[in-house]
């Protein structure tokens, strides 16, 4: 699905990443991990044009540099970090947004499909119930879905997220995570998503690639990329034993399962 070969790019002339080596295949979750500042949201940004770049990006074999920006928009979606409130729209409004690649005007274009598929990622992310509140009414995880919903209704190939469970309380951390896995595999979809907490990478990742200075540093099966004494050089502690530890204290509480 998304090939990458010997990316650069960055901001005012200063390259932030340096000849990077990707590729994400259809029906997996491949996550990119690394500490704070090494190029994670830079890598999703020049993969969704929109910022400068050298290198090579294909999708489907196609170099993405050739596509018309609205048939690179039914191809991928990025959600970023902090998706801002610019207009005080409602829920349904809000999520409805992301089939305006799919359509020939704005949303009174919809056709019956579109909004049985709008009410259908809407009911998945718990959001039906409120599709008529205004988003800046809304808590900060609650806001945070509507985006992912958007997101998911521009039924892209590949979806790049940054960040994604930011806001989320555990369950919905685990509930996204979970739901994104089934719709890659379901729909031979790709996702990349940038992760900080490396045991929804290693649970929910096929492949992850760990990051540091700008490059890759580790690609693989997650199980593999993740091993204790690669991120101990990157994170310059001992990440493993810190896990291992923290699980012991837990089974330490009784009523323990390993399922």
């Amino acid at each position: 699905m998304l090939e990458i070969n010997n990316l650069f790019s960055g901001y005012n002339g200063v390259e932030v990443i340096r000849d990077i080596t990707l590729r994400a295949d259809r029906g997996e979750v491949l996550c990119i991990v690394g500490p704070n500042g090494c190029g994670k949201s830079t890598l999703l940004k020049a993969i969704a044009r929109i910022i400068p770049c050298r290198g090579e990006i294909r999708l489907d074999g196609r170099d993405a540099a050739s596509l018309p920006r609205k048939s690179l928009a039914k191809k991928i979606a990025l959600l970023g970090q902090m998706s801002q409130i610019h207009f005080p729209y409602s829920v349904y409004d809000t999520a409805a947004l992301g089939r305006y690649a799919h359509s020939r005007g704005f949303l009174k274009s919809l056709s019956k499909e579109d909004r049985l598929f709008i009410t259908d990622i809407l009911r998945r992310l718990e959001l039906y119930d409120e599709k008529d509140r205004l988003i800046n009414e809304l808590s900060g995880g609650q806001l945070q879905r509507v985006f992912l919903a958007r997101t998911l209704i521009q039924d892209p190939d590949l979806i790049l997220l940054d960040e994604p469970t930011n806001h989320l309380d555990l369950k919905h951390q685990i509930e996204l995570l979970r739901y994104l896995t089934r719709w890659a595999g379901e729909h031979q979809k790709a996702v990349v998503a940038v992760l900080h907490d490396l045991n929804l990478a290693l649970c929910f990742g096929d492949r992850a690639a760990l990051m540091r200075d700008g490059r890759i540093v580790s690609c693989g099966p997650a199980g593999q990329a993740l091993d204790g004494e690669t991120l101990r050089e990157v994170y310059g502690i001992d990440i493993k034993g810190f896990m291992v530890e923290s699980l012991t204290r837990w089974s330490s509480l009784g009523n323990f399962s390993s399922s």
